[in-house]
């Protein structure tokens, strides 16, 4: 099983260039971001109906935001709570934009110029995206992002 820091070496091979890693730090977060939308956009009748909880947490983003932090708690507690802090960030900024907007529309919106920028970053770098070697780097990209922010990389 590869550890945190053997996802993050691998996944740095293909993000050296100051340019791409400035649009990873954009937009990366961002198609996190606008997962978490597309998802609790997804109707959740059956889960305030069976749940009585408040529609923040009954919904299907928050379900599947769950079964992610798992796997950034099995590969360290540090990464598991600081991808916590963002996915709660994530899921109530999405909660509150639905409140004023579309948010599947919007969702889509910053999904879409996310990456759009993403491949234009790679265009820079001259590398492919790590995610078409392993889906995991999907996962990983959002980890690295924060780890590099937090620890000045």
């Amino acid at each position: 099983m590869k550890t945190l820091s053997d996802w993050f070496q691998e996944y740095s091979v293909s993000h050296q260039n100051m340019t791409n890693k400035k649009i990873h730090y954009i937009c990366v977060p961002a198609i996190f971001f606008s997962v978490v939308g597309l998802v609790l956009s997804i109707p959740n009748d059956f889960l305030l109906k069976t749940t009585k909880f408040h529609p923040i947490v009954a919904n299907w983003a928050f379900v599947i935001l769950v079964l992610v932090l798992l796997f950034y708690y099995r590969l360290s507690l540090v990464m598991g709570l600081k991808m916590t802090i963002f996915a709660a960030f994530c899921l109530v900024g999405n909660y509150l934009i639905a409140s004023e907007v579309s948010l599947l529309w919007f969702s889509v919106g910053v999904f879409i110029i996310a990456w759009i920028g993403q491949f234009y970053g790679h265009k820079i770098e001259g590398k492919k995206p790590s995610f078409l070697k392993d889906l995991q780097f999907l996962l990983i990209g959002p980890a690295w992002v924060i780890h590099s922010l937090f620890n000045g990389k």
